[in-house]
């Protein structure tokens, strides 16, 4: 009988690229490949140090002169609706929640293009074309779903999120919905069920992404309570956004490499008998 170690995964660091939120800065990522039997244990781990995936990649911001992108989640016990917040589920009450396989369709895809169109012409999928799109839903290793919220008098599809589900909570990966419903509030909607969600399973987080203090796009997420964000190694609550903005922005705000990755910890990795 043989004993052998799984590989450790790989750490890499991208080139520097233009920041899509703060003009004037550069971004740098940290990543990892997630793959083989230990996927679930090792997006599980990560998750909770801050990292967020993208297909079969787990990645997390890693600049040399920044740390304003903070990865952030909802305290499901902690979270109370404000009244914009409860407007908002009264609005969208009648749609239809369905969760599915991780399959990509055409009137996903339509809706995508769509709100791509309107809301994120100039972001970084604004060329995505239909195959991109179905590697984006359905390339995932670990147990992920698909969120389609529908008008139930027209059938028509006017929101999706595809979601992982994590050991501790709920990650919304990516969120797409209906542009001409804008005045529907239907990104917090999603969020507001998500969290409805996870409490009926008794799972005690929803993971937001990344949240940049000062940056119009991501300034929605701060309008949650119960909201913490991974910050010098561990989650924190959110008190003052404005003081985070002040803090992450400072030149000495990042580690180096070397010692982020150190810092990295890994799932337990039990020998395989063979």
């Amino acid at each position: 009988m043989r004993h052998t170690l799984p590989i450790a995964p790989q750490f890499y660091v991208t080139a520097p690229q233009p920041c899509p939120y703060l003009e004037g800065r550069m971004e740098r990522k940290l990543f990892t490949a997630l793959q083989g039997e230990g996927a679930d244990r090792l997006n599980n781990s990560l998750s909770q140090q801050g990292f967020r995936r993208s297909q079969n990649v787990l990645y997390r911001p890693s600049c040399t002169d920044c740390a304003a992108c903070l990865s952030a989640r909802i305290d499901v016990s902690k979270f109370r609706p404000s009244k914009s917040q409860k407007r908002a589920a009264k609005r969208n009450a009648h749609l239809q929640r369905r969760a599915t396989s991780p399959w990509a369709t055409d009137d996903q895809f339509d809706l995508f293009r769509r709100y791509l169109d309107v809301r994120h012409a100039d972001g970084g999928m604004a060329d995505m074309d239909v195959f991109e799109f179905a590697a984006m839903i359905e390339e995932t290793p670990i147990r992920s779903r698909v969120m389609e919220y529908s008008d139930p008098s027209s059938q028509d599809l006017i929101a999706v999120s595809l979601t992982d589900v994590l050991d501790d909570g709920l990650s919304m990966v990516y969120s797409f919905y209906d542009p001409d419903q804008h005045q529907n509030s239907l990104g917090t909607y999603m969020i507001l069920d998500h969290i409805e969600i996870a409490r009926e399973a008794g799972l005690p987080y929803i993971y937001l992404g990344y949240w940049v203090p000062g940056s119009p796009k991501m300034g929605y997420k701060a309008k949650f309570t119960g909201l913490e964000v991974f910050l010098n190694g561990a989650w924190q609550s959110v008190e003052n956004p404005q003081a985070l903005a002040n803090t992450s922005h400072h030149p000495l705000s990042s580690a180096p490499i070397a010692e982020q990755v150190a810092n990295i910890q890994l799932p337990d990795r039990h020998p395989t008998k063979g």
